[in-house]
């Protein structure tokens, strides 16, 4: 029934950007000078759409259109890679709620100064997946450090994983003899934030070794849920990486996936500089980028993989 709404959703969006393109034909064939600005106006809105419709058919991949599940750990760099971690956090809010999608932060863990160890987003929206891949990797700022008492420069580092969240449940199977489960309690700032009662959830799936924790919701099986959701959509990832695997050794072209590849720095210090490493597309406005403008790289990316 999702697919039919999909479906039924994507052929009346093209019959309404048919009707603008039949309008605005109509109107310039007025040939009214006055209309001109509109006509213009009009023009380059579905001329965006367009580029954007066009962008889409490069996500055809078997989760691309669905929701996204992002994690972001702090690497090296101390409290300076926990702030780092906390300014991706803001980024990608930022970008999801640019896009009108969804956000749910499912697992949070607070840095012991600053910024966070590692935080787990639900970001739901058409596409959400397929955009968010192209931010998988390791993300390097530069800057001069804000806990620095020397005011030194620093290079923090970030790893972002980006999964597809897995509706379905029937798709990705879990025996529950795969699975051990420990209830503890939440880690929290203190005060009056502490956590009474043991709510929080790891599930250690056995067969891989594969650990996964949540701990943001006050409910014991709301966090039992939000795990599972999160494991299940990391196990369709490993199993999807094997098939691509499959299909790049029959090809005769396949290479291992680099998860501790470097792909963009943000460099406030000496210049001010975003880069990507895998498509060369840089910005200069770094400030717009940690605002949440990351769609130029976004589609930098989706068409270099074309």
């Amino acid at each position: 029934m999702k697919k039919q709404a999909d479906l039924r959703a994507e052929i009346e969006s093209w019959e309404r950007l048919e009707i603008r393109i039949s309008d605005l034909f109509e109107l310039a064939q007025l040939e009214d000078e006055s209309l001109l600005p509109e006509i213009e106006q009009e023009a380059a809105a579905i001329q965006h759409e367009l580029d954007q419709r066009e962008l889409s058919t490069l996500l055809s991949g078997p989760y691309d259109r669905g929701n996204a599940l992002l994690t972001i750990n702090a690497g090296a760099g101390g409290t300076d890679s926990q702030d780092w971690a906390e300014m991706l956090q803001r980024l990608y809010l930022r970008w999801a709620e640019r896009r009108g999608y969804s956000t749910d932060i499912i697992d949070l863990t607070e840095g012991e100064e600053a910024g966070i160890k590692t935080i787990t987003i639900a970001i739901s929206g058409k596409y959400a997946y397929g955009y968010l891949r192209a931010e998988k990797g390791v993300h390097r700022l530069v800057r001069l450090s804000p806990f620095d008492s020397a005011h030194r420069r620093h290079t923090s580092f970030a790893q972002v994983e980006v999964l597809p969240e897995i509706e379905d449940d029937t798709e990705i199977i879990i025996p529950p003899d795969d699975v051990r489960i420990d209830i503890f309690k939440s880690s929290g700032a203190g005060g009056q934030n502490v956590q009474k009662n043991a709510t929080a959830i790891r599930l250690t799936h056995i067969p891989t070794g594969m650990v996964v924790t949540c701990q943001n919701e006050r409910s014991q099986m709301q966090n039992r849920e939000n795990a599972f959701r999160v494991l299940r959509s990391r196990l369709a990832a490993i199993r999807q990486e094997e098939l691509d695997k499959q299909l790049g050794e029959l090809r005769g072209e396949y290479q291992k996936t680099e998860w501790g590849s470097q792909i963009r720095s943000y460099v406030l210090h000496p210049y001010q500089m975003v880069k990507d490493h895998r498509t060369e597309y840089e910005v200069g406005n770094t400030q717009a980028v940690l605002d949440g403008e990351i769609d130029g790289f976004i589609e930098a990316y989706l068409r270099f993989r074309k």
